[in-house]
């Protein structure tokens, strides 16, 4: 009779915005999401769904199932170096506890910088199979805005990351990567790992052409011949770091000549799609302009659903701070009113408002704290029309917390201040403050295209403003000092042997 497999599950994630003026530390994962060992709850979080999968999985199979530490910080900047050798070294305690095992699943994000290292992911990987015994099984789950290095793919069994952005498919790649190490345990499949640097900075949503298709094409090699997943590295712009940038992971059964050449063959034309990814980025001012023109049509049309901005740079997603005001007091210049705007970070101001009391009206100053470049703060009679602790929004199942969180009134524009950032995901953000967002003419998010999914399905346009603020949006101006190797747009032809 086979012995009972142990199996150990732990997660620890976030992205960090190197240029950020942000920093990251315990307290900042306690905010977000932090769970002990067996406290994880049923549902997912987008980097810790390895838990629930590996629930799932480890009763179907009879596995002994540890599970480590859980925890997530909203991406910042530079992590905390004491945090995060504390979290190391937490994860690390628990698996010995947990020894022999013969199984390590992890849910990582890819991204995470700390002071006195650039590759925490690869330090923990390479940790990790220098603690356990030859032969066990690691399997990792990345978030695609990441960076993949050697250590990470010299120490993991089994990779697979999200293909959509937005994420809408953590599950699922949890799933994937879980079955594809159940398969390796059993002896049915030997993966190995194939990369390609496709040496280019882009933007790659997938809700768009031509990445739509391309993840369609993907999905539809998967499973055929020995291919056995097939991931984008999409990188993270914003991550100083000596492996920026886009790559491709095809992961075969034991094939690997053949997983090289496909890496390559779907790496290149990866590349030939650049500079033809991202959505038209409009000013705020043109943005606005084209929110306003839209919406006198709606009222004459009787045309359904708000026009929709999204404040792509400003987003607590990319590791800032999500207080920039610049859209915002466009909005007040211009007297729009019949908006909403979600959200701006700005503990002091909840404090303040929730302190006041729903309906009452005060002088309030807010935003426009973080950054010198992130627009002047507000200064307003607002009125508080909703006060809501420990507010939550939906991603996908998933519960995000936003921290204590007032809806204020400015001058006819609903405006909810959150304590703790995060980006906008889900008309919830608003629903759950008291607000219909369908009601509005307009609505201004921050976040770049995580929101896309949800709120497609209520608006009548879509529109992408581009605020300068401290998100590092341009590879050709950001003074990246790891960053050597040739990559596009740095280099006009990366690929050219000579360089």
């Amino acid at each position: 009779m086979a012995t009972q497999k142990r199996v150990f599950v732990g997660s620890i994630a976030t992205e960090t915005n190197t240029f950020s003026p942000l920093r990251t530390d315990l307290q900042d994962f306690k905010d977000s999401f932090y769970k002990g060992p067996g406290e994880h709850p049923p549902t997912p979080t987008l980097c810790s769904a390895v838990f629930p999968v590996a629930r799932e999985v480890a009763q179907q199979n009879h596995w002994t199932l540890i599970e480590g530490t859980a925890c997530w910080a909203e991406p910042g900047g530079v992590v905390n170096q004491h945090t995060w050798d504390f979290l190391r070294k937490q994860l690390l305690q628990e698996l010995q506890a947990a020894m022999p095992v013969d199984i390590v699943l992890l849910g990582l994000h890819g991204a995470m910088v700390s002071q006195d290292c650039n590759d925490c992911e690869g330090e923990l990987l390479e940790a990790i199979r220098a603690l356990t015994a030859p032969g066990t099984l690691i399997g990792v789950t990345f978030d695609p805005h990441s960076h993949l290095t050697e250590k990470r793919t010299g120490n993991a069994d089994v990779i697979t990351v999200f293909k959509e952005f937005p994420h809408t498919d953590f599950v699922e790649t949890a799933e994937d990567m879980v079955r594809l190490i159940q398969a390796t345990s059993i002896k049915s499949i030997t993966p190995c790992i194939s990369t390609f640097d496709c040496k280019m900075i882009e933007v790659l949503p997938t809700s768009r052409e031509p990445m739509r298709s391309f993840v369609d094409k993907i999905k539809s090699i998967e499973g055929t011949g020995n291919v056995l997943s097939i991931s984008v590295i999409h990188g993270f712009m914003a991550g100083d770091v000596a492996e920026l940038g886009c790559r491709i992971i095809v992961i075969t059964n034991n094939t690997p000549d053949y997983g090289a050449q496909l890496a390559r063959q779907l790496g290149m034309e990866l590349y030939s799609f650049r500079g033809t990814t991202k959505p038209k980025l409009l000013t705020p001012i043109a943005a606005l302009d084209s929110a306003q023109q839209t919406s006198d049509k709606r009222d004459t049309n009787t045309k359904t659903g708000p026009v929709v901005i999204a404040d792509v740079w400003d987003n607590p997603g990319g590791g800032v701070a999500g207080d920039s005001t610049i859209i915002l007091n466009e909005m007040l210049q211009r007297g729009i009113t019949d908006a909403a705007f979600a959200t701006l970070w700005d503990p002091i101001a909840v404090r303040t408002c929730i302190s006041a009391g729903a309906g009452a009206t005060l002088s309030l100053r807010f935003g426009g704290k973080m950054s010198a470049n992130g627009g002047q703060p507000i200064d307003a009679e607002v009125v508080v029309r909703n006060t809501v602790r420990d507010a939550t929004q939906n991603f996908c199942g998933s519960i995000v917390p936003i921290g204590d969180s007032v809806w204020i009134d400015v001058d006819g524009i609903s405006v909810i201040l959150n304590s703790v950032r995060s980006q906008v995901f889900d008309p919830s953000v608003f629903y759950n403050m008291g607000i219909d967002p369908t009601e509005k003419n307009l609505l201004i998010v921050k976040s770049t295209n995580h929101f896309y999914a949800a709120f497609s399905e209520i608006a009548s346009t879509i529109l992408y403003a581009e605020v300068d603020g401290p998100y590092p949006n341009n590879p050709l101006s950001t003074p990246y000092k790891n960053l050597t190797r040739p990559i596009w747009p740095r280099a006009l032809n990366p690929h050219d042997e000579s360089l």
